[in-house]
């Protein structure tokens, strides 16, 4: 599985709750269908106030965003327990969430969907970055490094979670572990 991820970043701060990541008129799509499931990805983040956030996670009319690396404050993916959250933002193209905290619920969906991995910060990075900033993260060594500057923030270990998220969520985890049969 892959253990580096290197892009512009899309920056955030404190307390971006699940209604800003995918806003709940959205949530009547269903993301077990392909279609619906890409279609997601274009709504990812776009509950974020503007005048905040200026630039936009995914551009008009797109369904990809150019962001595979979000960078967040305290309390990322706090609100509502929506799974869509997480999926949106896979959809989208994002892979890692790098945030000082994140909320509970937000954390597990994110392992057990195995959209993306959510990698706690050790310091608060997001007031030293700005959205577009290009960095590696590198979950082996649990460092992220910034192209411009050479400048090196770390994380803590994601341990038993990133088998998880390598596999692509916890069912596929199961599968493979044996724990549940394999999909006929």
């Amino acid at each position: 599985m892959k253990s580096q991820f290197t892009g512009p970043v899309f920056v955030v701060r404190d307390n971006i709750d699940t209604d800003q990541i995918i806003p709940a008129q959205y949530l009547t799509l269903v993301p077990t269908i392909p279609a619906e499931y890409e279609k997601l990805g274009a709504y990812a983040m776009i509950g974020l106030p503007d005048a905040l956030y200026p630039a936009r996670f995914v551009k008009e009319g797109q369904l990809d965003s150019e962001f595979p690396i979000i960078v967040a404050g305290k309390n990322f993916g706090c609100g509502s327990s929506r799974e869509h959250a997480p999926i949106a933002l896979g959809s989208a193209g994002c892979r890692v969430v790098l945030a000082e905290s994140f909320a509970r619920i937000f954390f597990r969906n994110s392992v057990a969907t195995g959209e993306l991995y959510p990698c706690e910060l050790t310091a608060r990075v997001c007031d030293q970055l700005k959205t577009g900033e290009v960095v590696t993260v590198d979950l082996d060594a649990q460092t992220v490094k910034v192209h411009a500057t050479g400048q090196v923030h770390s994380f803590k270990p994601l341990g038993d979670v990133r088998p998880v998220v390598d596999a692509g969520g916890l069912f596929n985890y199961a599968r493979k572990a044996g724990m549940i049969p394999a999909a006929a």
